[in-house]
């Protein structure tokens, strides 16, 4: 009953964090600050101290923090009709799923909320389609997947992680999944022909939990075509990369690849809803019958206006154009900075997905020790796997507001020089 009594009044830092340890599960291990505003690229703590984000959630508020447009899309719909479950239809729906399948070049989309949900949804809708329109018999199907993946936490998705610690303490693992290397095309040949039963190739674009890896040119192209050859499809996750994080609407698109099933979630509601979104054909998508797959929220109107306004904003303002600029700009500044570093050995990415590699093992707390400073400067980033910090600022942010960014990452990154 105390807690109720003290919801009304301001809680410091110390206070919310204490909270959430005692009353929260402890599956994430946050960077000690408390987020109670946001505009643009800028988020402001509890007391009141103001940084650059350069995570955006994941790269899910591409749009930038509460944008009026999006905001005022889910405000307006959700004083209106907020669910009607899918036992009915509704207004938003329908002109939503138009205007995404014309945006991203496919017959049909089948809307979900998380962007695991739409993996699992990917997973299924490939696996009924090696039966029912391949040929493989029942139970048989193989999907290819990648080392260093990273598609979501699920039981089935942690099943072809090779992440041990989300994997660890949860089998029984769900069968049928084939691992190989990534950014291997031998790997995945050997794979397509070591099998009649080879359903799909689910890939990243770019993996970004594994550190931001960038795959060699051309290896997303001629890994579709290997896949058209042996009539497998080809499943691109664009749930961090897509709605022009890297550059492009779709990271396959540097590389003219249209997938055979799209995943899209995180930005595609700039961060205000969970939205997410499979992507197909319908000779893929049309073995989906009623009562086969769904959910209670995907599809519901908020979700449809939301999204539509989110993708509009990238479109008016010309996100993927100046994700591709700012991001040359960034890895150039930062580039400058590492060619004569001892504590930074790399900086790799594409448009605003960005990473820094620490001249450090995973295992040690350096990189951490960096991402404390950086927000002891006013910056918020994260790393991800040890001694690798990612740099994903929301698309809107503008050359001066970058400019500033790299003074900081690299003013920050000196103090740690050996």
């Amino acid at each position: 009953m105390a807690v109720l009594e003290k919801t009304s009044r301001h809680f410091g830092t110390e206070e919310i964090i204490n909270l959430e340890n005692k009353y929260g599960a402890h599956n994430y291990h946050p960077l000690p600050v408390v987020l109670s505003r946001g505009e643009g690229v800028y988020v402001w703590d509890v007391e009141g101290k103001k940084y650059y984000d350069f995570l955006s959630a994941y790269s899910a508020v591409n749009q930038g923090h509460c944008h009026p447009k999006i905001v005022h899309a889910m405000v307006t719909q959700a004083q209106t009709l907020t669910l009607t479950s899918r036992a009915f239809f509704n207004d938003q729906l329908g002109p939503y799923e138009k205007y995404i399948t014309e945006t991203f070049g496919f017959d049909k989309v089948l809307p979900m909320n998380t962007g695991a949900e739409a993996v699992e949804t990917a997973l299924k809708l490939c696996r009924k389609w090696a039966y029912e329109v391949k040929g493989v018999e029942e139970h048989e199907a193989q999907i290819i997947v990648c080392e260093g993946n990273f598609h979501g936490r699920t039981t089935t998705i942690i099943s072809f992680s090779n992440d041990e610690n989300a994997r660890k303490n949860f089998g029984p693992y769900t069968a049928g999944f084939i691992k190989i290397a990534y950014d291997d095309l031998d790997a995945l040949e050997k794979a397509l022909v070591s099998t009649k039963n080879i359903a799909g190739f689910l890939v990243e674009p770019i993996q970004g939990e594994a550190g931001v890896y960038v795959p060699s040119e051309g290896y997303l192209a001629k890994a579709k075509a290997l896949c058209e050859k042996h009539n497998v499809l080809f499943i691109a996750d664009e749930v961090q990369t897509g709605i022009a994080r890297t550059g492009k609407l779709l990271a396959v698109h540097h590389e003219n690849v249209q997938p055979d099933i799209l995943i899209l979630g995180k930005a595609i509601s700039g961060g205000v809803y969970p939205v997410s979104a499979v992507l197909a054909n319908d000779s893929v998508m049309n073995v989906i019958k009623p009562g086969q797959h769904g959910s209670t929220f995907g599809g519901n109107p908020v979700a449809a206006a939301v999204a539509v306004a989110a993708l509009e904003v990238v479109k008016d303002e010309k996100l993927a154009e100046n994700a591709e600029n700012l991001g040359n700009l960034f890895r150039e500044k930062i580039g400058e900075f590492v060619a004569s570093s001892n504590i930074a050995t790399l900086v790799r990415g594409k448009g605003l997905l960005n990473a820094i590699v620490i001249n450090d093992t995973e295992e040690s707390d350096t990189a951490w020790n960096i991402c404390m400073r950086l927000r002891d400067n006013g910056l918020l980033a994260k790393p991800t796997h040890g001694n690798i910090i990612r740099f994903a600022p929301p698309l809107v942010m503008n050359e001066e507001q970058l400019l500033d960014c790299v003074n900081i990452i690299i003013n920050t990154l000196k103090e740690f020089e050996k």
